[in-house]
């Protein structure tokens, strides 16, 4: 595949994650009535990655994080000339994504993004359970590093085949039923940065743990998980996580 066509890829795969889990807490999770909840939103994120794994993995990988980018090279499964298109590609389908929702929520004409947000991430006040900065630092470095074990461990070449979408997508339930009370669950810098343009003040300006954690502890998962399994003598896959 082209540069290019993986770039495009990136940029709707993304799109989706954040169009079909932030919406869902937009649309879905904010009336009492039809409300799915925690539950429902952190399902939500998970299909999004399966579903995109499955369509897009042949093409660019399904990274869809920036977070997955830089812990895939840490492992030694991506180039890192490539860096960069994944990196802009993600964070712009995850901006249109989100002004995207905006636009749609803003037909409601009891929307209010201030007083309804956008699913932005943040700490302090910013958190939905008023959870510290370092608490927000240790839980999206933790649980970024296990996403990206996971991710290594089920595409591995010794994993059983077709199943690696499944997992990956099960722990993007299990990461949010964990954190999104605390941060309302980033893991994903592109994810952050959508709804924190569209809805600004507190939300742009917490944006900043939101790249460094994740990339941290994506970059430890990546990293660890190849060196624990470096005598197997399995070949790292250059492309991603096909």
């Amino acid at each position: 595949m082209t540069n290019s066509k993986k770039a495009i890829a990136e940029f709707i795969g993304t799109f989706w994650l954040v169009f079909g889990g932030c919406g869902s807490a937009v649309f879905a999770a904010a009336f009492p009535d039809v409300g799915i909840g925690l539950l429902g939103v952190s399902l939500a994120f998970g299909l999004t990655v399966v579903t995109m794994a499955y369509a897009i993995g042949h093409i660019s990988g399904c990274h869809l994080n920036p977070a997955v980018t830089f812990g895939l090279w840490a492992g030694g499964r991506f180039d890192a000339k490539n860096i960069p298109l994944y990196v802009v590609a993600q964070t712009l389908g995850a901006i249109a994504a989100a002004y995207l929702l905006y636009a749609i929520a803003s037909g409601n004409a009891d929307y209010s993004i201030a007083n309804n947000g956008l699913a932005a991430n943040g700490y302090g006040d910013g958190s939905p359970g008023k959870y510290s900065l370092i608490s927000g630092l240790l839980i999206e470095v933790l649980l970024t590093a296990f996403f990206l074990w996971i991710i290594m461990g089920s595409t591995d070449g010794r994993a059983p085949a077709g199943f690696a979408p499944l997992a990956i997508g099960l722990a993007l339930v299990l990461i949010h039923l964990i954190s999104i009370p605390l941060t309302n669950t980033s893991v994903n810098p592109a994810r952050s940065t959508g709804p924190a343009l569209v809805v600004g003040g507190l939300a742009l300006s917490q944006l900043w743990l939101f790249w460094v954690a994740p990339i941290l502890g994506g970059v430890i998962g990546g990293a660890l998980y190849t060196w624990v399994s470096a005598d197997d003598g399995n070949k790292p896959n250059i492309e991603g996580t096909e």
